[in-house]
């Protein structure tokens, strides 16, 4: 699953969400054993064994940690290894082993979290959250970059014409031509080309930008992370997530380790915990927009992929407007407790540390706090 900030992009949680701000690859992320070639084995033999090498070495690592013979910063690299390999099993079973132990992780999946029943709008407001402007995200700090880019084109034509000096002739061909490359775009990539240029340039020209997008993922992470939902990765900019990914149509955002909610989808058996839990993580990165700005631009993508979620669990209107308000009041209250942790977050996340070193990051800052 990947949760993004949604400025234009298609996707996470899962799964960018993510990216583009595309939280949009949601989904789970399994690993393809490739069958060596000199062997004559079924794909599904090789599978099998190759999962049970992964079990057991990580059940050797649960054990080690439990007899206190690996410490925290070795099991955080060993989570960041499991990640790389694409084993999310083991990450995972590493990371949970670490609860609940001294020097272990004191916040992975334990938040406090708000009592779950119905709230009303009036609810939120004397939480002073205002749900309009949470839930009706306009991102007029890159619609300022697309006029801005628009005006600099226009303008280069015309100086092409009355200093190039070329004819009419000419300056239709570069039209037509620029107009040809973008229906490509669209048509192939989704868009995801004019969303590159409009991402680099909305990173290169505009601080406030780059620190929403930062803050954003930030927040999907921290929350993620609190409800004890591992996060696999994150990118930071468009150009970020196509040098990652190899894809033109992502942008920013941040997957997670969501296997048990694919399973619980495919067996029809999806539990209300885990609901609860990625319906925070997907309105994380606008609620953080909100406590940081008073405003938010990025996320109207997260917020879509919600609304098609609970649709397709088959919740009423009135059960989803239920189920967000909690959300929006549970996870506004997690961000808030956590001020100090996010920030720390941001500056790691800049800086391009691994998800192992970003958990080392949030739990530092929280070994003190006893409200976690």
């Amino acid at each position: 699953m990947q949760a993004g900030s949604g400025r234009g992009f298609g996707g996470g949680t899962g799964s960018r969400k993510h990216a583009r701000r595309n939280t949009g690859e949601h989904g789970g992320w399994q690993k393809v054993l490739e069958p060596s070639r000199r062997s004559s084995a079924p794909r599904s033999t090789l599978q099998d064994a190759e999962r049970e090498t992964d079990v057991g070495r990580e059940s050797e690592d649960v054990e080690k940690i439990k007899k206190g013979l690996i410490g925290r910063s070795q099991a955080l690299k060993l989570v960041d290894k499991y990640l790389e390999g694409d084993d999310e099993r083991s990450a995972v079973a590493v990371a949970r082993a670490l609860v609940g132990i001294e020097g272990g992780l004191r916040a992975f999946g334990t938040a406090q979290q708000v009592p779950q029943r119905q709230y009303t709008l009036q609810d939120l407001r004397l939480n002073k959250i205002e749900p309009v402007r949470f839930l009706s995200p306009t991102d007029s700090t890159l619609n300022k970059v697309r006029t801005s880019a628009q005006v600099a084109l226009l303008s280069g034509i015309g100086s092409l014409y009355y200093f190039g000096h070329w004819d009419m002739t000419q300056l239709l061909g570069l039209v037509v031509g620029l107009l040809f490359v973008g229906s490509v775009d669209q048509i192939v990539n989704g868009g995801g080309g004019e969303g590159l240029i409009l991402d680099t340039a909305g990173n290169l020209l505009s601080s406030r930008y780059r620190d929403r997008v930062s803050q954003h993922e930030a927040g999907h992470f921290l929350v993620s992370y609190l409800l004890g939902v591992l996060p696999r990765a994150y990118t930071l900019s468009s150009l970020n997530a196509l040098t990652k990914y190899g894809a033109l149509n992502l942008q920013a955002g941040t997957r997670f380790v969501d296997y048990d909610f694919q399973e619980e989808v495919k067996t029809g058996k999806l539990q209300s915990k885990t609901v609860d839990s990625f319906t925070c993580i997907a309105l994380a990165g606008v609620a953080t927009e909100y406590l940081r700005f008073d405003l938010a631009e990025g996320g109207l993508n997260d917020i879509n992929q919600l609304d098609s979620l609970l649709r397709s669990l088959g919740f009423s209107q009135k059960k989803a407007d239920s189920q967000i308000r909690w959300a929006v009041l549970n996870t506004v209250t997690l961000l808030r407790r956590h001020e100090k942790a996010h920030r720390a977050l941001v500056g790691a996340m800049i800086a391009g540390k691994s998800v192992g070193e970003c958990i080392g990051v949030i739990e530092g800052e929280l070994k003190n706090v006893t409200d976690i």
